[in-house]
């Protein structure tokens, strides 16, 4: 495609679907997963914008927030509103005397804070979105129709999308879903990411916390990429970083809180136990994992101990994003027993049952690769077929109802 043009995001017609029964709109995500391209892309005629990317224009609405919004007038599409948290009381004053819905929409960049200072405002006024760097749908183009995923359905959600061949897979998984890598095709990935990171580092964590040792911080990051997939050990991410282990998990929060890495728990039929287990770790975007691990060519990570680890994060990630560009956040988790010896890398609860997971670098999978979903304990929900996300070009069945699913039509 050319630089200019707009690939169709899954999200927008939530944005829209949000916008006709709530007040305010909140789409939020990493930097540069294109939160305001979605948003201006189907932005209402008449609706006004203002980025709080601009200092000025940031510092008056946290001086005078009421002020702002009397001088930028509703419907208002508000970027980066995370440089302004005091906007949200003030809106809520505004939605609440106007009551229609539509009348704010909001971009930001940093989870935690906006949660906080959204349950604190705008709770009950508030449809939030959770975007993530394109997924692999609609990097083909296919987003506008991309579907929810669902362990039920699975002729019908692979219906429209290609398979390709393991090497194509692989390049999908080096590059990853940043869109201005699949605007520009000629941009290199690890031209993207060095600014990527440099920015990161001056504007989002830097608004989190002081990071004064900015090596280390980039260390550990690394750290983590190499690590993903596995489970969450700060001992080790500190010792890489030369860092304490307090100061590890102080940064790894922050990975969290912005959105480079997502956390996935065990799972439990005790949903207190559940969180105080080890969560294992993934990088939601493969490209800007793969580069901070060090593979900066699409052969060699699919030939490399890394190819394993990463394609598991790469169906992570498009689980995560078809269910959250649909406007839902999943019911997902891995299982270990308490010994450690049987392992599943994913478990989907869903339409009152459990649904095991498992991850292959293989073309022919078979129901032998699921055998440990037997020692799940479902708890009040029933144990499903499970799928084995696989290599092959084509869907099959497998025994007991079992079924090899092709990773390229995720």
């Amino acid at each position: 495609m050319a630089e200019d043009a707009y690939y169709t995001r899954t999200a927008a017609g939530w944005v829209k679907y949000m916008s006709a029964h709530f007040p305010c709109v909140l789409l939020t995500g990493a930097r540069q997963v294109g939160k305001s391209t979605l948003l201006e892309e189907v932005l209402p005629a008449g609706m006004n914008y203002v980025t709080l990317d601009d200092y000025t224009l940031a510092a008056e609405a946290r001086r005078d927030p009421i002020g702002f919004l009397r001088e930028h007038e509703a419907p208002l599409f508000i970027d980066e509103v995370q440089y302004a948290p005091e906007l949200f009381r003030a809106i809520k004053m505004r939605v609440d005397a106007a009551k229609r819905n539509g009348m704010y929409w909001m971009t930001g960049s940093q989870h935690f804070q906006l949660m906080e200072g959204v349950s604190e405002s705008l709770a009950g006024r508030v449809g939030i979105i959770d975007l993530y760097s394109m997924s692999q749908r609609e990097c083909q183009g296919l987003g506008e129709t991309a579907p929810l995923f669902s362990p039920d359905t699975l002729k019908e959600y692979a219906a429209g999308a290609t398979a390709c061949d393991i090497r194509e897979l692989y390049r999908r998984i080096w590059r990853g879903g940043y869109p201005v890598l699949h605007k520009d095709t000629a941009l290199e990935p690890r031209v993207l990411f060095e600014s990527y990171v440099r920015t990161y580092l001056e504007r989002d964590v830097n608004q989190l916390t002081q990071v004064e040792n900015r090596a280390a911080f980039i260390k550990l990051m690394r750290s983590a990429a190499a690590r993903t997939g596995q489970q969450l050990v700060y001992s080790d991410l500190a010792r890489d970083a030369e860092v304490s282990p307090n100061t590890a998990k102080a940064w790894i929060s922050i990975l969290e809180t912005t959105g480079i890495i997502s956390l996935l728990y065990p799972y439990s039929t005790n949903s207190i136990k559940r969180l105080t287990k080890t969560p294992k770790l993934y990088f939601m975007d493969t490209g800007l994992c793969s580069w901070l691990a060090g593979w900066h060519d699409p052969v060699a990570l699919m030939n490399g101990p890394f190819a394993g680890a990463i394609l598991e994060t790469f169906v992570y990630g498009q689980l995560m994003r078809s269910f959250c560009h649909n406007g839902i956040r999943p019911q997902l988790y891995f299982f270990r027993d308490a010994k450690g010896t049987a392992e599943v890398d994913f478990l989907l609860i869903q339409n009152g049952g459990i649904y095991p997971m498992e991850v292959k670098r293989s073309s022919s999978p078979t129901a032998a690769d699921l055998k440990h979903a037997t020692k799940i304990p479902p708890g009040m929900l029933e144990l499903r077929p499970g799928i084995v996300f696989c290599t092959a070009e084509r869907m099959y069945s497998l025994e007991a109802g079992a079924r090899a699913f092709p990773i390229s039509l995720l």
